[in-house]
């Protein structure tokens, strides 16, 4: 450990200095107006859309989750997590990104997720506007909670500092910088953050691979153990009573390899489909300057996920040969990332890299707050009880909003032994069941009615919480990640109550059948 060590700790205190720096830059311009505040202005260029869009995106839970769930039981369950990210990444950038930054713009400059569904379906009461922020408010604390706990564990191992102490102070600086600046310094320091994750996720990975003799001995050590480096088995440890793995000296103990079927290949691969219904993806989309910046944003966004993704899981795996013993359990292994940067890096550097850990959290927890604050402010005090509400009181409630989740998410976040993969995949689920069918339904099929998109987005979201908590305890076919069955309730669902329902107005019918020719 580097207890005390004032050059990593000068490294991130120069990184947190220019975020909360930022911040300050764009108050002013930021408290200029709602849109501004919570949607830039529409002033995105592509670069900054991409990085933004990534970092917000991956959270801690790239640096920390999956090169968790890699280090502890290998590939197979990282490998097509992460195949199924990229593969939903470019899906969502290819088919969603340039329709719904037109479709936004057209359906009265809408201007949060809420909002355009409700403006796509011309909901003069608001109902889609009101369930869809009560669902982002909901599982938006949850992941702010998981951003809180990297945080937490971060400082933990890094300086041996109290967690809950270092977690309260990771989440207050996230707050801070989120409740000045808005969305424009948070897309500025996901752009610086997205750098830095990059480059901290290439360095250690090559810096592991030469503290671990090579890639020929890492890989012969690695295929010692059982299933390790299969993707389509599983290495299964030998835990003790209370779930820890058992040592025996300097080796760590595992049994035959678990069998990772179909089932949980598909698991896996259905983390895709969660980005067609992540707010904080797709309000980047919303906020690109010009639709037609789109395509340079993919490939930029594209390439960023491959190298990270890639480089994350191979982090866990190579984890495992440089500091066999280290970690006990998986929550435990999501630190690998930090131990080998303390091990292989200089003071300094080491700094900035786990600032890149830091940077994560901060990028995605700070977009979970202002959309839950958007959410709140403008969606649901604007939208249902006070429509002529001015810019300044609309601001205002979103800062009380932002406070609330900050609360509650430090709240949940209080138990370190919290894993960081699976807060985020509930809360994937939670999203993706109950937003991404209906964005892709409101993007591209025209009978889709008002009543069609309320029905759906509750089935999706009521499926994942039943499926999790009722259903996937009965194993088999039944343990398939809730995402599956609640994103394909919710499309069915919609589907079926629309057709049963009222063909939309000529109105709807015909915004959907020309907003494809807006030039924005």
């Amino acid at each position: 450990m580097i207890n005390n060590d004032w050059l990593v700790m000068l490294a991130m205190l120069l990184y947190f200095v220019v975020v909360v720096v930022i911040g300050f830059i764009y108050t002013k311009r930021s408290n200029s107006s709602s849109e501004e505040y919570f949607l830039g202005g529409r002033g995105l260029g592509p670069w900054l859309t991409a990085l933004s869009a990534e970092a917000s995106d991956m959270s801690g839970w790239l640096l920390m989750g999956l090169p968790g769930v890699a280090y502890f039981t290998g590939a197979s369950d990282a490998m097509w997590t992460a195949i199924g990210l990229f593969i939903g990444t470019y899906l969502n950038w290819k088919f969603v990104a340039k329709r719904l930054r037109k479709y936004s713009e057209v359906a009265n400059n809408s201007i949060t997720v809420p909002d355009f569904f409700s403006n796509r379906f011309h909901d003069k009461k608001h109902i889609l506007m009101t369930m869809a922020a009560i669902i982002i408010l909901v599982f938006f604390c949850i992941y702010t909670g998981s951003c809180f706990v990297t945080c937490g564990k971060l400082f933990a191992t890094l300086f041996g500092w109290d967690y809950t102490t270092m977690m309260v102070l990771g989440a207050l600086i996230v707050f801070l910088y989120t409740f000045m600046g808005g969305y424009l310094s948070v897309c500025t320091t996901d752009l610086i953050q997205g750098a830095i994750m990059f480059f901290a996720l290439a360095t250690v990975f090559i810096g592991s691979v030469t503290a671990a003799g090579g890639v020929e001995n890492t890989v012969q050590f690695l295929q010692s153990i059982p299933g390790f480096l299969s993707g389509t088995e599983i290495a299964t440890p030998v835990t003790d009573e209370l779930g820890n793995q058992i040592m025996e000296g300097n080796e760590p103990l595992f049994g035959p390899a678990g069998t990772y079927g179909l089932i949980t290949i598909v698991s896996g691969l259905v983390w895709g489909l969660g980005y067609f219904g992540m707010p904080q993806v797709l309000i980047r989309f919303m906020s690109v300057r010009h639709s037609s910046d789109i395509k340079k944003s993919r490939i930029i966004a594209m390439i960023w996920l491959f190298v990270s993704l890639s480089s994350a899981v191979c982090i866990g795996l190579i984890g495992r040969a440089v500091i066999p013993t280290a970690f006990a359990t998986q929550a435990a292994a999501e630190s690998v990332f930090i131990v080998l940067s303390q091990m292989l890096l200089p003071s300094f550097f080491c700094g900035l890299v786990v600032s890149g850990i830091f940077a994560a959290a901060m990028s995605s927890s700070s977009s979970y707050l202002l959309i839950s604050g958007s959410a709140v402010a403008n969606n649901i005090y604007k939208g249902l009880f006070r429509r002529n509400a001015t810019d300044r009181e609309v601001m205002i409630v979103a800062r009380i909003t932002l406070v609330c989740v900050l609360l509650f998410g430090i709240f949940i976040s209080l138990d370190q032994n919290s894993s960081i993969f699976n807060i985020v995949s509930y809360a994937w689920a939670g999203f993706g069941a109950s937003f991404g069918p209906l964005m892709l339904l409101s993007l591209y099929w025209r009978r889709t009615t008002m009543q069609g998109a309320a029905a759906g987005m509750v089935a999706g979201a009521l499926t994942v919480v039943a499926w999790k908590n009722l259903i996937a305890p009965l194993g088999g076919w039944f343990a398939i990640y809730e995402l599956a069955p609640g994103f394909l309730v919710s499309l069915l669902v919609i589907v079926v109550v629309s057709l049963l329902t009222k063909e939309p107005s000529e109105e709807v019918l015909h915004e959907f059948d020309t907003y494809m020719d807006a030039d924005v």
